[in-house]
């Protein structure tokens, strides 16, 4: 690869976002004058020019940290260099930043850039007090942390976490690009973050590949290759599905692509249909070829290709972020009560047909829970082809457990989850206690130990990773027994009884956390009592048994309490609906704590015949495995058990059981003839 392929390829990419964004704004309208407060050309044209510099570092910070986690080895120059690129494009990204919210500030209030004091106040108010602002302040200050850790730290676990930083910066950006307020408001959030952390992975990737080319060999190139292949073949498929629901958002009818933002939506389609053209071209054919012939002229001009069509779609991602959507983004003028406290308008009244055939997506777990499907038969079928066996019934309990888990999080009682404690009660108690019993016997840790190729060059995949963490003293702690006892009924009065009750129903980051952690507690709980999958320690099953009692016991304890309590959780939430079907706040709460009591008897009564059975089959084992090297030693130990009596026996003398000692002192005592 010559040095102008090395260099054409990133610049490719730049200015055909340049030229993309610029029609797009100009055809979209995104950078027309408004009416009021007009900020000038400088401003309206230099604003999303800006974001697009931020976009594209930002893809190149997270796609080399990403590329530098899980495709690179740190035994080789590459993961250096790799590291080098993400603190350049983290470098360009705290510029970029810094400049947009500055341009945003100008174009939020209409001033005119000066050096003088009132300026100086303004912008220092307008980043401490106005939300806008901070969001821009934070992605500053952490892409300003991540440029100094990227040259600082160069271990390759602690990398993990600076890559998780650097994709801190892209969460105020999810936040912040759709309407608060407005309809599909959580919907919009999730499909956009994911939208953009997989894009700035997929982007980030390629783009590291080529600048890291030179540390490269031939036969060490087709490697990275194929390994970067798989990922961007599920970047592709997030990035899709997830600008597929955000558009739906703002769209909403097939008309509405006739629209100028309905045009550059399909514009963004047809170059992300060309990029899925190439990674399948890539994988197929190019990777092969490259492994036969070598990194040739024809091979890295498709590679600036793929960066130009890239830059295309960037370009146009930018643009319509300031283009007027045809649904207008703006809140209802007479909203009602539960509009003003969620932003979306009151389900209909609840039902069992609601909650069963009740639909509420969130894109996140409907995506995940796809993909953990998908490589957990993709990993069952690799295990199979090779000859191994993979029981058929954990194959079964796993892909139920996902199923559950996915009618828990898009299906009736998403619907109804913000305004009934109830429904969140409900979720909850099934998150935490139904959906691990299925998860836990599928053993999918074991799976992956299994299936995953091993790696040997020194970097880490999904194999090395979990190897890792699972021998770590953080999962010996947290799989402990009476840790994951205290974290499963602990949790329960911490989240309840603390402010982050409040922040899980009002905040959608909040509800998401609480599923992973309601999820997590839950699983560790089940995984220390029937678990398969391999952990430091387990308690012996007679003392499985107690703890499950024992936390049961604490759990309907905590139900009780929410059904005798008088006063409402969040008041100014549950009690605020404006509700006029279905019971009282009070009776619903009430009905809450019902389902926190009532709710765990079947899965108490499951893990309890898990442990019991599963006992029993330790014992059958045991016993087995002694008959068998009873067979195999002709019963060594029990003849050698029968000698060591009959010795002990010879040493009684004659046998009446008293000690030769006391023979000899009785016969001392006797007469002397």
């Amino acid at each position: 690869m010559s040095r102008v392929q090395r260099v054409i390829g990133p610049v490719a990419l730049v200015c055909f976002a340049l030229l993309a964004i610029l029609v797009a704004l100009a055809y979209g309208g995104g950078a027309s004058a408004p009416a009021l407060l007009d900020p000038g050309p400088v401003v309206r044209w230099g604003l999303p020019v800006a974001n697009l510099f931020v976009n594209l570092s930002a893809a190149g910070m997270i796609g080399a940290l990403v590329m530098a986690c899980f495709v690179l080895s740190p035994q080789r120059p590459e993961y250096d260099r790799a590291l080098d690129v993400a603190a350049a494009s983290a470098a360009v990204m705290t510029v970029a930043s810094a400049i947009t919210g500055i341009l945003t500030y100008l174009d939020v209030t209409g001033s005119k850039l000066s050096l003088d004091q009132q300026f100086s106040d303004g912008i220092s108010q307008f980043v401490t007090q106005i939300a806008v602002g901070q969001v821009w302040l934070s992605i500053t200050l952490i892409a300003a942390a991540t440029t100094v850790l990227c040259f600082a730290v160069r271990n390759h676990t602690a990398v993990v976490f600076v890559t998780i930083l650097s994709l801190c910066t892209l969460v105020p950006m999810a936040l912040s690009g759709h309407a608060a307020g407005t309809a599909g408001h959580d919907q919009a959030i999730t499909s956009l973050g994911l939208h953009i952390v997989f894009a700035a992975i997929w982007i980030g990737g390629l783009v590291t590949i080529v600048l890291i080319r030179k540390t490269l060999d031939r036969e060490r190139l087709v490697v990275v290759l194929e390994r970067f292949s798989t990922l961007a073949i599920v970047c592709f498929v997030v990035v899709a599905f997830s600008g597929i629901v955000n558009a739906g958002l703002r769209i909403g009818t097939l008309r509405n692509l006739l629209t100028a933002y309905g045009v550059l939506v399909l514009v963004k389609v047809l170059a992300l249909v060309v990029l899925g053209v190439f990674g399948m071209f890539w994988r197929r054919y190019m990777v092969d070829r490259l492994r036969r012939r070598g990194a040739r002229g024809p091979f890295w001009w498709l590679v600036v290709a793929e960066l130009s069509f890239m830059g295309i779609a960037s370009g146009v991602a930018a643009a319509l972020a300031r283009t007027a959507t045809p649904i207008a983004q703006v809140p209802a003028s007479q909203p009602t009560p539960a509009e003003v406290l969620t932003g979306e308008p009151l389900p209909p009244p609840v039902s069992l047909a609601g909650y069963l055939f009740g639909v509420n997506v969130d894109p996140l777990w409907l995506i995940g829970c796809c993909f953990a499907i998908f490589f957990y038969i993709a990993g069952v079928v690799r295990l199979r082809r090779r000859g191994d066996r993979w029981p058929v019934g954990r194959t079964i309990t796993w892909v139920a457990g996902i199923l559950a888990l996915l009618w828990v999080t898009n299906g009736g009682i998403n619907v109804y989850e913000k305004y009934l404690f109830s429904s969140h009660m409900l979720a909850h108690m099934l998150l935490t206690m139904a959906v691990p019993v299925l998860l836990v016997p599928g053993a999918p840790v074991t799976l992956a130990l299994r299936a995953i190729k091993r790696r040997t060059d020194g970097s880490r995949g999904g194999r090395e990773w979990i190897l890792l963490v699972v021998h770590s003293r953080a999962a010996a702690f947290l799989t402990h027994p009476l840790t994951a006892a205290v974290l499963f009924a602990g949790s329960l009065w911490a989240f309840y009884y603390s402010p982050l009750f409040s922040w899980a129903t009002t905040d959608h980051i909040g509800h998401e956390w609480m599923i992973i952690h309601f999820l997590i507690t839950g699983y560790l709980f089940v995984q220390s009592l029937i678990g398969i999958d391999p952990v430091p320690y387990r308690f012996p099953y007679p003392l499985r048994l107690v703890l499950l009692l024992g936390t049961m016991a604490f759990h309907a304890f905590f139900g009780l309490s929410i059904i005798t309590t008088n006063s409402l959780f969040l008041a100014d939430w549950f009690g605020a609906m404006g509700r006029t079907w279905g019971g009282t706040p009070l009776q619903d709460q009430q009905l809450a704590g019902g389902i926190a009591w009532s709710i765990g008897e079947i899965p108490t009564v499951a893990l309890a015949i898990a442990v019991a059975v599963q006992w029993s089959r330790s014992d059958a084992r045991e016993s087995t495995r002694r008959d068998r090297q009873a067979d195999r030693t002709g019963d060594a130990e029990l003849v050698a058990y029968n000698a060591m009596l009959q010795r002990m026996a010879s040493a009684d003398g004659d046998g009446t059981g008293d000690p030769p000692a006391n023979r000899r002192r009785d016969a001392a005592k006797e007469p002397q003839p």
